[in-house]
């Protein structure tokens, strides 16, 4: 049996004896609880010497020597790991613990162990810790499986905790609910409102209370839409209720998603307001494709365009000359039905119409699919195919490099990697 103890390290020395995997993991853990790490090893792994060299760690370049735990001039340390790969050193160093009376973790042998480090996590303000009889898998194991159900939702993390107030704009990422950031995840499943895109990944809606409000917002290309200061009106109300709003969104909030906007509402209001970002189409539609969006001595830039309204439009601030006279990668959203006009207008500011390119529909999701061709021929291309949104239009050399490379997809190969991997759609 273990008696669990949460311990508030912060400002206390703890000494770590061995540089290697294990002292690694350790580290980083005991940094963010705020210890005071000194670490005895003759070498350690690059990580740990980037630490040090930061001044975040103290490194002792050399072996375990008696009295390092507990002799004359020694820190008085609060804990001990004993983490090198002789087991003879870790039993030295635990003996020299256990006659100071220091609780020592050895990494080597849970039975021989005078203290066992459950595996951990955190979600939402709350620390997960699980000791299973000292075995790591298991605690692993089930450590990730309580921590995924505060963070999806399944296990109410409202419980018992004071509730949120206030906006959260929240970036759902590109499509695919798997790629919306744990953080995210993690205040939807408070949410009490939800305001909610049609690009966002509504299948994470379903997981939620049914008491939750969910307000439909989406914005259809030429057809139905809710008004922005419609938006901006709902989300000042319903937190003004006293009630916490999660704005979901496709992609990122502040990037063409008019996040800056809806912040801005909410200040004016004097509301308070959560950023999450998330994961951008603009840059994950491309990897999904197997398209690097740079590449090492071929593309050193990346131009990222919103192409709502055409080249040539007064309304528009995009320089397309000066995007024609580059030579790096150009990622343009909600450009499908401007295709044409974008590549025209890059071709007459000079930029070569044998210049690869390559449009992704629906990027992530199981309808994902790619069409490739030039700057003279992706438009139509894209039309034969017909490529409708959301989609994203690449063109640059990368998508040559791609083609090279032979990592190119042209059909969900996203879904089919996430699948032979063994990992269940959420």
């Amino acid at each position: 049996m273990t008696y669990l103890l949460g311990l508030r390290l912060h400002d206390r020395d703890v000494l770590v004896i061995g540089g290697g995997r294990v002292a690694q993991r350790r580290v980083p853990v005991l940094l963010q609880a705020g210890a005071r790490v000194t670490v005895v090893s003759p070498a350690v792994s690059a990580a740990l010497e980037d630490l040090a060299a930061a001044g975040r760690i103290t490194w002792t370049a050399r072996a375990y020597e008696p009295g390092d735990v507990a002799g004359p001039g020694a820190p008085a340390h609060w804990l001990v790991h004993a983490a090198t790969d002789d087991p003879r050193v870790n039993a030295a160093v635990a003996a020299e613990a256990e006659a100071a009376r220091i609780w020592c973790v050895r990494a080597d042998d849970r039975h021989a162990s005078a203290a066992w480090t459950p595996a951990s996590g955190q979600e939402g303000g709350i620390t997960v810790g699980v000791v299973a009889s000292g075995d790591p898998r298991r605690s692993a194991g089930l450590r990730d499986a309580i921590v995924d159900g505060l963070a999806d939702g399944t296990l109410d993390a409202r419980r018992g905790r004071e509730r949120l107030t206030g906006v959260a704009l929240v970036g759902g990422g590109p499509g695919d609910p798997g790629l919306i950031t744990v953080r995210g995840r993690q205040l939807l499943s408070q949410a009490d409102v939800v305001v909610v895109d049609r690009l966002a990944p509504t299948s994470l809606l379903d997981r939620l209370p049914a008491d939750v409000e969910i307000v439909d917002a989406a914005k259809i290309p030429y057809g139905r839409s809710m008004l922005q200061e419609e938006i901006n009106r709902i989300l000042v109300d319903r937190a003004r209720q006293g009630r916490f709003v999660v704005r979901l969104k496709g992609g990122d909030s502040f990037l063409f998603g008019r996040g800056g906007e809806e912040a801005a509402a909410c200040a004016a209001a004097g509301i308070p307001v959560i950023a999450v970002p998330g994961v951008t189409s603009a840059l994950a539609a491309p990897a999904a494709a197997g398209i690097p969006a740079t590449h090492r001595g071929v593309s050193q830039d990346l131009h990222i365009v919103s192409a709502h309204v055409a080249p040539g439009d007064p309304r528009s601030t995009v320089d397309w000359a000066a995007l024609a006279r580059s030579t790096g990668t150009v990622v343009a959203l909600m450009g499908v039905e401007r295709l044409a006009a974008i590549t025209d207008a890059l071709v007459s500011h000079g930029r070569s119409p044998d210049t690869p390119a390559a449009v992704v529909q629906e990027a992530t999701l199981p309808g994902q699919r790619t069409v490739t061709g030039t700057l003279a021929t992706i438009a139509d291309s894209a039309a034969r195919a017909g490529v409708r949104p959301p989609a994203v239009v690449i063109i640059g050399e990368v998508v040559q490099t791609a083609r090279e490379l032979d990592i190119l997809h042209t059909g969900n190969q996203f879904e089919t990697h996430r699948l032979a991997a063994g990992r269940d759609l959420p």
